[in-house]
């Protein structure tokens, strides 16, 4: 673990719970692309950093999830690098606190606001093609979260954040965090399409080939749509939902387990309500789910 990783001239990563990708820019100074999940992640980076006499000029941050943000503020503190996030990930990177509120839809209780949820404050700027390294451009990957993005260096490896899960992941748990569902599916279809010297998905084995990995993706988020659309034969509430979602993919409830889960399975709600396969049902103050 935190072992460095050539990919391809001067692409590379580090292995870790979430792959943090490292791009030489000159022969002594580097970026990443992430910073892995907290402290400890980002004092194993500045380790390779030092053995390799590289200096870091900036991290390029693919969303804002606290396991690719968490190692920002040790290793801004440390180098001065400067840190760039996409869009409303920015903001989510300066004031994480947001990630924790948004999933559980108000001020987060304790157990909701730690390093796996909520991330150390960063001074993050917006990122544009203007601030990256000549040769590297972006790839919108919205969908797992807002404005999720990957990117693509001159050596034409592509870094894919989160817009991909493992087979050994989705085959344990059935069911992986997704933002905005639809969004989500049109960006598998582009990424099964896409072609590259290698591919770095953070929760994934690199590969020079991911359309088979993208397709399993693709059918395990029509799985658990079927499943919803099942359950809800009789008008449930959302936590029904939830509690019926956990109980079939046999997974164990926790308070952070909750609202990521939770936070998915509403955003799948939404979504097969817009296509017109879910109504809503007001009865007795609630709100209630219904297959149509």
């Amino acid at each position: 673990m935190y072992e460095l990783i050539e990919a391809k001239g001067n692409s590379y990563y580090i292995e870790s719970p979430a792959k943090i990708g490292l791009v030489k820019i000159m022969d002594d100074e580097v970026c990443l692309i992430d910073s892995g999940s907290d402290k400890d992640a980002g004092r194993k980076v500045r380790q390779i950093l030092d053995a390799n006499g590289w200096k870091l000029k900036a991290i390029f941050n693919t969303h804002s999830n606290a396991d690719h943000i968490g190692g920002n503020s040790y290793l801004q503190r440390q180098t001065g690098c400067k840190i760039y996030a996409p869009g409303i990930e920015c903001s989510f990177t300066r004031h994480p606190v947001l990630e924790p509120s948004f999933l559980y839809g108000g001020y987060p209780f304790s157990d909701l606001r730690h390093k796996f949820l909520m991330a150390g404050e960063s001074d993050a700027e917006y990122l544009n093609a203007e601030v990256l390294p000549e040769g590297m451009s972006i790839i919108p990957l919205p969908g797992h979260f807002f404005d999720m993005v990957g990117f693509r260096t001159s050596d034409d490896v592509v870094y894919l954040a989160d817009c991909l899960s493992s087979r050994e992941t989705l085959d344990k748990y059935g069911i992986t965090f997704i933002y905005d569902v639809e969004a989500y599916l049109k960006i598998l279809e582009i990424v099964k399409a896409m072609s590259a010297a290698v591919f770095i998905p953070a929760h994934a084995t690199a590969s020079d080939d991911v359309s088979e990995l993208a397709e399993y993706n693709i059918s395990k988020v029509h799985e658990t749509a079927e499943r919803i659309l099942s359950i809800c034969r009789e008008p449930l509430s959302s936590d029904d939902i939830i509690q019926r979602i956990f109980q079939s993919y046999d997974l164990k409830m926790s308070a952070e387990q909750y609202v990521l889960i939770g936070s998915t399975i509403r955003s799948y709600l939404s979504w097969l309500k817009d296509k017109g396969e879910l109504e809503i049902v007001m009865s007795d103050s609630m709100l209630f789910w219904k297959a149509l």
